[in-house]
């Protein structure tokens, strides 16, 4: 699973600051591969952070901690909410060869609603 979280930054060297912590608490935890803090080239206040998980679990897990809780979740709450945050791969590419994943969603994880899992209490309209 990857994690993407769009920031807009006024204080550089505060953000990354605590960036950094983050990471490293992050990283720190089983099935968390590798974290990127990027800065946009087009905009200056504009930053990304993706962080790389073996799966779902794997996320969830990594953010029990208490020390990630106090320091990751208050970060990942200040990033930008227009667009999602967690996406499951479908292709990567290491060395020249592209591997094809099978999706871990289920089959109507775009039609029923969060709590809907046996099914939906009224009708969608």
């Amino acid at each position: 699973m990857l994690l993407v979280c769009r920031f807009r930054v006024s204080d550089p060297e505060t953000f990354t600051a605590r960036v950094a912590e983050a990471v490293k608490l992050l990283t720190a935890q089983p099935g968390c591969h590798r974290a990127t803090l990027a800065r946009s080239t087009d905009e200056d206040d504009r930053w990304v952070l993706t962080v790389e998980f073996e799966s779902v679990v794997a996320y969830r897990r990594a953010m029990s901690p208490f020390p990630v809780r106090e320091h990751v979740i208050p970060l990942l709450s200040e990033a930008l909410t227009d667009e999602p945050a967690m996406y499951e791969p479908a292709l990567t590419s290491e060395n020249g060869a592209v591997e094809e994943h099978t999706s871990v969603l289920a089959e109507d994880a775009f039609t029923v609603r969060l709590g809907e899992a046996a099914g939906p209490t009224t009708p969608r309209r």
